[in-house]
C-alpha cells in the first residue's frame, strides 16, 4: 500500500495548535530491526520513517513549499540558533508563529541550536548554565541557555523541540565525550521543566531527548537509559556525522538503540546519504534530517535510483533524456540532462531549484518505499534490491 501524498480538500489551519490532539506515536509494524509508524502533531500525521528537509532560515533553500509538500514531504526542520538571531523569535512569534510565517501548515521540527553555536558563533563560552557566544553575523553577544532554547521553540510554536546539548566533534577523548554527555544530560532535564511549565504538553507539542556519547558505547547506553527516565515525547540520537566514518556511526546505532525506548519516535539527527537513511531504518531509526540533497542541488548534484548525477560534467550536454524517466517528479522528467547540465554551467538560479526539487522527491520516494517494503514483510528484499542498483548504477547516465 503506498502512503503517497494525496491533495486534501480541507488542510490543517495555521492555527490548528489552538485545538490541539495530543502528541502521539503509533508503531505500526516491524520488520526485523525496521519500524514502520505514525508520528500524530497539531499539524497532521507523519508517516514514519520520514525525511526532514531543512528549512534553517524558516524556508527550504530554493524550494517553494508547496513544491516541498508535492514531493511527500510532512515535516520540515526549523532552525533555533538561526530565527533567535533573524528575524528573532519574538517577531515570528508576533507574526503569527513560524507556520504562518513560513507557509507551511504541515508538522515543523525546531532543533535546539546547540550545534549552530558549537560551529558558527564566535568566542564562544560553555558552562553549566548554558552557552555565551557572539553572533556569527554582527558580533552580538547572547546566552542560550536550556530554558531559553526551549522558550524560543515555544514562541516560533514548532510542533516538535528539542532539549539544548553540547555536540562535539570526533575524534575526542573519552574524558571530554564524558563530560559533554553528562552535561547534557542534566541540560535534558531543564529543557524538559522549560517545556512543561511553558505548557508544551497541553498543546500537543512534543520534546525529544538527545542520547550523547560519542564514539564510546558504554556512554551511549548510559545517556539513552538515563533520558528514558524523563517523560520525553521522543528520543534523538545526536553527536553523529560529525566526522567519524560510517561504520563507526552504524556501531553506535546497533548499540544505542536496544537501550531506547520502543514506543517512542527515534530521530537520527543530521544523517544523511541515501545509504546512511537505508541502514539506519535497518537498525530502527524513524527521523532523518539533513542538508545534503539540497546543499548537493545547488552544487549541480543530481540523486537518482541509480546513484549520483553530476551535471557539471560535460558528458551530459548533448544528452536530450531526462534525469530518471520513471521518476513522477516534474523537475525530474520535464527537463533534459542537456538543459540541466547548461543551467549548471551557466550559473542560473533554475538549476538549483530543479535539482534541490529532484534531490528532495528522490529523498522522499525513497522514505515511502521502505514504508512499503516495511508494510509487505520485505524490507530485507528492498534493502538488497536497492544496493544493487546504487552499486550497478545506469552505465551510459553516471
Amino acid at each position: 500500500m503506498s502512503d503517497a501524498p494525496k491533495t486534501d480538500p480541507t488542510p490543517i489551519p495555521a492555527n490548528a495548535s489552538d485545538n490541539p490532539a495530543p502528541f502521539a506515536f503509533e508503531l505500526k509494524k516491524t520488520d526485523g530491526r525496521a519500524r514502520r509508524g505514525a508520528i500524530r502533531t497539531p499539524h497532521g500525521t507523519v508517516q514514519t520513517p520520514a525525511f526532514m528537509p531543512v528549512g534553517t532560515q524558516a524556508t527550504v533553500k530554493a524550494m517553494f513549499m508547496g513544491h516541498v509538500e508535492a514531493t511527500g514531504a510532512e515535516v520540515v526542520l526549523g532552525n533555533t540558533y538561526h530565527l533567535m538571531l533573524r528575524p528573532t523569535a519574538e517577531r515570528v512569534n508576533r507574526l503569527g508563529g513560524l507556520h504562518k510565517f513560513m507557509n507551511w501548515n504541515k508538522t515543523i521540527l525546531t532543533d535546539s541550536g546547540g550545534f549552530q553555536v558549537m560551529s558558527l558563533a564566535q568566542l564562544r563560552k560553555l558552562d553549566e548554565e548554558g552557552v555565551r557566544f557572539q553572533s556569527h553575523i554582527d558580533g552580538q553577544k547572547y546566552h542560550l541557555t536550556p530554558e531559553r532554547s526551549v522558550e524560543i521553540q515555544g514562541l516560533l510554536g514548532s510542533d516538535i523541540q528539542m532539549q539544548l546539548d553540547e555536540c562535539i566533534k570526533l575524534p575526542a577523548s573519552r574524558e571530554e565525550v564524558q563530560r559533554a554527555m553528562e552535561l547534557s544530560l542534566r541540560w535534558a532535564a531543564r529543557s524538559r521543566q522549560q517545556f512543561e511549565t511553558m505548557g508544551g504538553p497541553a498543546k500537543g507539542q512534543a520534546l525529544y531527548g538527545i542520547v550523547q556519547g560519542g564514539d564510546v558505547g558504554d556512554l551511549r547506553i548510559r545517556s539513552a537509559e538515563e533520558l528514558g527516565k524523563l517523560p520525553f515525547e521522543g528520543y534523538s540520537v545526536g553527536g553523529l556525522a560529525v566526522g567519524e566514518p560510517q561504520e563507526v556511526m552504524l556501531e553506535m546505532l546497533d548499540i544505542t538503540l536496544p537501550a531506547m525506548p520502543e514506543d517512542k519516535p527515534r530521530y537520527l539527527m543530521g544523517v544523511g546519504t541515501p545509504d546512511d537513511l537505508l541502514e539506519s531504518v535497518k537498525r530502527g531509526i524513524d527521523q532523518f534530517d539533513c542538508v545534503m540533497p539540497t546543499r548537493a542541488g545547488r552544487h549541480g548534484l543530481a540523486y537518482t535510483r541509480y546513484g549520483k548525477v553530476n551535471l557539471k560534467n560535460a558528458r551530459h550536454q548533448d544528452d536530450h533524456r531526462p534525469l530518471d524517466e520513471a521518476s513522477d517528479c516534474e523537475a525530474t522528467h520535464h527537463y533534459s540532462r542537456a538543459y540541466l547540465h547548461h543551467l549548471v554551467r551557466t550559473g542560473e538560479g533554475l538549476a538549483a531549484m530543479l535539482l534541490t526539487w529532484n534531490n528532495i522527491h528522490y529523498y522522499q520516494t525513497l522514505m515511502r518505499e521502505m514504508r512499503e517494503a516495511i508494510e509487505a514483510g520485505r524490507f530485507d528484499d528492498f534493502y538488497q534490491e536497492t544496493k544493487e542498483n546504487w552499486a550497478r548504477g545506469d552505465i551510459a547516465a553516471l
